[in-house]
């Protein structure tokens, strides 16, 4: 089974303007809404491609209710704890020629909230599969992925991390069957600018050096790199297209990445299908379909 956990799950308010001016009133030339959080995202790309998942995380207010109704409609029902105090925030997302985003705080967790969610965890046996993904509201203590992990560890949970760097680099000594920066990201763990592919790959094997079994790094246009466990490194460019909307796309990286695995067992096909789900969704107004991924022509991909 696959679970994935969200700790700030939201309703995205997308809108696209014709062009965005401050303090004056303006007025949408579209607007979407769609169900949001990194880990959910993982869930509804993992449902496009025909894989089941179980959505962990918290719900509250009306505007948690209205979010569990969405997932349904996308065929992924939730297993949401309801918390008491604040609502499900509500993100807002601006396209003028440009993405701006204003991301609302979210409820107030508990700690028997959380004691809820590790109830929910300690039922994952071996060989399932827990995909940790986005960032951590200040009510949570900033240590979770890692006593989550740390939890997980023996019993043989395969665990996926994509979050920030702190949060990231605190569970590598768990051995993360995957973990996937973006090139930024792989820069702040460091302290430093990486200006070329190689460059890249030797910081993707010094985390693999600190626990990481497989790394994955996503580089936007120029497509992804791959360290894997086995001692392959591969690279994949990633099709051409016009970018319509970045938000997911590196989670559905994650999903293709993870659906390629399950479906082959072959790292290069996992990364192929990774990247062509990245850039199905970046393509299009929100997360892509089946069918907009398998449309992307095919490219070689070789080891780097």
């Amino acid at each position: 089974m696959i679970y994935t956990v969200t700790f700030n799950p939201s309703l995205d308010y997308v809108v696209g303007l014709d062009k965005f001016i401050p303090g004056t009133v303006n007025r949408a030339a579209s607007e979407h809404i769609y169900p949001g959080g990194k880990g959910i995202n993982v869930s509804v790309m993992l449902s496009h491609l025909g894989y089941e998942s179980r959505i962990l995380g918290f719900s509250a207010g009306f505007t948690g209710r209205s979010l569990q109704d969405m997932l349904k409609y996308h065929g992924c029902p939730p297993d949401f704890i309801e918390v008491k105090e604040g609502q499900t925030r509500i993100n807002v997302k601006l396209n003028a020629g440009e993405e701006t985003e204003i991301n609302g705080q979210g409820p107030t967790i508990t700690g028997q909230d959380m004691e809820k969610l590790y109830q929910k965890l300690d039922i994952l046996q071996r060989g399932d599969w827990l995909v940790l993904a986005g960032s951590i509201p200040g009510s949570v203590p900033r240590d979770v992925y890692e006593r989550i992990i740390e939890r997980l560890y023996k019993k043989g949970v395969h665990c996926i991390v994509d979050a920030e760097k702190e949060l990231l680099m605190d569970v590598l000594k768990y051995k993360p069957f995957l973990i996937k920066p973006n090139h930024h990201e792989l820069e702040e763990m460091f302290g430093k600018e990486l200006k070329t592919q190689e460059e890249i790959i030797r910081h993707a094997r010094l985390l693999q050096e600190m626990g990481a079994v497989n790394v994955l790094v996503s580089m936007d246009a120029e497509g992804a790199v791959l360290a894997t466990g086995s001692g392959e490194i591969y690279q994949r460019n990633a099709p051409k297209g016009r970018v319509v909307n970045s938000v997911g796309a590196g989670d559905s990286m994650v999903a293709g990445f993870l659906a390629g695995y399950l479906q082959t067992g072959d790292y290069e096909k996992a990364l192929e299908l990774g990247v062509a789900a990245g850039s199905a969704t970046a393509f299009t107004s929100w997360l892509a379909k089946k069918e907009e991924i398998y449309a992307l022509p095919a490219k070689e991909m070789a080891p780097a």
